[in-house]
């Protein structure tokens, strides 16, 4: 396989072996993921364009620790920021990555306004509330705390409630809030040190949605690893309460979801009436570039008929806490009754849109020039093109060249523009600019190489023809080895 943006070349001889394997998964993987209108069209002609308004492709979002709920036609989605948290909404799934956040919460109480991780946010009655992590800047210091709405919409406003600590782990380390609602009664679920990890599965007992109750009860979950039982999530169906959790540590590309089910009249905190299920149920798939698949929520299409998994994963193998991208796929339910979450699909391939959603018409630009909607590239100057990056590109091809003064010009109908492409420790600095407006410089350089990262978001643009210039400036940043620019899909929308 070549790494182009890390050097100037690389013999073919050496490589185009490893290519076609790598390409032919790829493509499996893609079509795979695709509706059928889409795998036989190879992404030129009628009939991707007429399925483009009821598709989407990942990612939803840049951050990791995903939730999302559907409610009153709208989408919202949380996701860890560290310093305060954000929540993004929109009518349709597919807008969600070019969705403008509203800051929900910040803090300045210096205990807990550091560090804010994994957002959850459930409606009780005609409340919603937010359950999060924060800490004062010593991860140890971790602790567990609720919001609540001061109206009946989830983006708030929202004010502090209190701290969640069972008694017996009142000033333990606690991370990844979920709510576990069974047989009428609430109940905290964490991950938090007991006697079988110092990231362990716990559940205690709520007396309403912001007071704990009595002690927590340890559940001993099994994992690929042993290190880490985190972030719980409950699903309910055919007489069963279906607990999913992530094992390992987020940063391996082992990181994944294993599960247990507990019968719909049985006592949550008898540690023993949980049934664990054999092995993972979610896991790395890397045939399809997907790193890492976990911490994850579940929620419900807007018709309510289907069953879907938004989670963060990786597109890349090192062992990294970077690159973490929230991601959405449609479940289904096996013979038996449980749940059934099939394989992680490759980044950014074309999925249908949950039942029920709405659509926006976004289409997309592959670097060799195919379009699903209105849309090209042009090049000037000599640039390489190929198949190396394999499952960490769009179609397992890209576009790219360190000579400066070379462009690459997108010309879209539509309103936004989200360039995603690799980003590598070879890579340089682009200048761009729209319609022939002023330039700005942007960084390609990251390390570790990761595939379909999100490189630049356009301002949003009057609805009409539109012309973006990458421009190439043979420039790179002092980490960087070389000045490679990547060009690979591009997203456009149009509403």
């Amino acid at each position: 396989m070549r790494a182009p943006h890390a050097s100037s070349s690389c013999p073919a001889i050496r490589r185009c072996a490893a290519v076609l394997v790598a390409f032919l998964a790829l493509l499996t993987g893609l079509l795979a993921g695709a509706p059928a209108a889409l795998a036989g069209d190879g992404g030129t002609g009628s009939a991707v364009r007429a399925a483009a308004a009821g598709t989407f492709r990942n990612p939803l979002n840049t951050g990791p620790d995903p939730f999302m709920t559907h409610w009153n036609g709208m989408y919202y989605l949380t996701a860890t920021q560290g310093d305060s948290i954000r929540m993004w909404r929109s009518p349709s799934l597919s807008t969600l990555l070019a969705a403008d956040p509203v800051t929900v919460w910040t803090d300045s109480d210096l205990s807990r306004n550091r560090n804010i991780w994994a957002p959850e946010f459930y409606r009780f009655g005609d409340r919603w509330y937010i359950y999060y992590t924060a800490d004062d800047g010593v991860d140890d210091h971790h602790r567990l705390y609720v919001l609540e709405s001061d109206r009946d919409d989830p983006a708030g406003p929202y004010h502090f409630k209190a701290k969640l600590a069972p008694p017996n782990h009142a000033n333990d380390f606690a991370i990844d809030a979920g709510i576990l609602q069974h047989n009428g009664r609430l109940y905290l679920a964490y991950s938090g040190i007991n006697q079988y990890q110092h990231n362990g599965l716990n559940i205690a007992p709520m007396s309403d949605p912001y007071t704990v109750s009595g002690n927590a009860v340890a559940i001993d979950g099994a994992g690929g690893c042993p290190e880490v039982r985190e972030g719980p999530e409950f699903l309910y169906r055919n007489g069963r309460t279906w607990m999913t959790y992530s094992a390992c540590d987020t940063g391996k590309p082992d990181y994944q979801i294993q599960m247990m089910s507990l019968p719909s009249g049985s006592d949550p905190l008898v540690p023993g009436n949980w049934t664990q299920h054999p092995g993972p149920v979610f896991s790395r798939a890397d045939d399809r570039g997907v790193y890492g698949p976990g911490h994850h929520a579940f929620f419900r299409s807007p018709d309510g008929t289907e069953d879907w998994i938004v989670y963060h994963a990786k597109t890349t193998s090192d062992y990294t806490y970077a690159n973490r991208t929230t991601r959405a796929q449609k479940f289904t339910w096996k013979a038996d009754g449980s749940p059934d979450f099939g394989r992680p699909v490759a980044l950014g391939a074309t999925q249908n849109l949950p039942s029920g959603d709405p659509g926006s018409g976004n289409y997309w630009i592959n670097d060799d020039g195919r379009s699903s909607g209105d849309g090209t590239v042009v090049y000037t100057g000599t640039w390489n093109s190929g198949t190396g990056c394999a499952a960490q590109c769009f179609w397992s091809d890209d576009h790219w060249t360190d000579r400066a003064g070379n462009t690459a010009t997108y010309t879209f109908t539509g309103t936004r523009i989200a360039l995603l492409s690799v980003r590598d420790t070879g890579n340089g600095i682009a200048a761009l600019s729209i319609d022939g407006g002023p330039e700005q410089r942007l960084d390609y350089y990251g390390s570790p190489r990761t595939g379909e990262t999100l490189q630049y978001l356009s301002p949003r643009l009057p609805n009409g023809r539109h012309t973006l210039r990458i421009r190439v400036t043979g420039e790179h940043n002092d980490r960087s080895g070389a000045s490679f620019i990547s060009i690979d899909r591009a997203e456009i929308y149009t509403n």
